[in-house]
């Protein structure tokens, strides 16, 4: 749910069935849906073969790579390129935050950055490439349009195909939650190893696969950080593997971790 959407707003949502399975994480697409609430595949353009598998990391263990972090700080009292209107919804106790700059309102690439607040402000811990909605941005988000939301949003749950990495975020692992269907064009068939539910249109405190809508069905849902498969997503944003890893292992509840997300023009607003 969007920080300023909690603040205005109680809802009262009931758990919605069947029906909402193809309207799930990452959006609905044409390729349809899956079980346990799994989206369709991220799909292009019609005539577009789908991009070809990003290479895959080895499971992350104790040699995981260590993200890059030489990110510049900038005014250390303001996260870089955050204008004062979504500066303004990040809560007094947030100390964590998943910044996704995308590169342009229509474009699919973004880089994603976390950053630690401490006494010295705001710090860079990691950068690493992304990839947004296939069709970019926008403020005003429905289901099928192909952009990712704009806006601050709280994370609270995790999940995917692979145990716990060791996250403290609440976290649900299982591969017949998580693995899709076998008519997946191959690319996409790990997207979902590990996932971080963005709270933009769901009920925090439940798994990412719940299909709860507290906004309808027509606002959109789940959208996820998830691993990469090396081009646009639907509506989530893809990371690299290690970056994934280690967003699980670093994200910490009681830092009121956010994510900040949208093209750069929109997030300095």
């Amino acid at each position: 749910m969007q920080i300023k959407s909690v603040r205005r707003t109680t809802v009262t949502a009931a758990v919605i069935g069947a029906v909402l399975v193809t309207l799930s994480a990452c959006e609905a697409s044409p390729g349809g849906g899956a079980k346990n609430g799994l989206p369709g595949p991220h799909v292009g353009a019609p005539g577009v073969p789908p991009a070809p598998p990003a290479p895959r990391a080895a499971a992350a263990g104790p040699d995981w790579r260590q993200p890059d972090r030489s990110v510049p700080v900038g005014d250390p009292g303001r996260l870089p390129g955050v204008g004062g209107l979504l500066q303004a919804e990040i809560p007094a106790d947030t100390r964590q935050v998943v910044a996704v700059y995308g590169e342009g309102a229509d474009s699919a690439d973004s880089t994603v950055v976390l950053y630690t607040r401490a006494d010295r402000g705001w710090q860079p811990a990691g950068s690493w490439p992304a990839h947004n909605g296939r069709s970019g941005w926008t403020t005003d988000h429905h289901a099928g349009d192909g952009r990712s939301p704009v806006g601050v949003f709280t994370v609270t749950d995790a999940g995917g195909v692979l145990p716990n990495p060791g996250t403290r975020l609440s976290y649900a692992q299982g591969r017949d939650l998580y693995t899709p269907p076998h008519y997946w064009s191959p690319a996409y068939r790990h997207d979902f190893d590990y996932v971080i539910a963005i709270d933009y249109n769901r009920l925090r405190g439940t798994p990412p696969h719940d299909t709860t809508r507290p906004l309808g069905a027509a606002r959109g849902g789940a959208i996820w950080l998830h691993l990469d498969h090396g081009s646009g997503t639907s509506a989530c944003i893809g990371l690299p593997r290690e970056a994934m890893a280690y967003l699980l292992r670093t994200l910490d509840p009681a830092r009121d971790p956010v994510v900040v997300m949208g093209d750069r023009p929109a997030l300095l607003s």
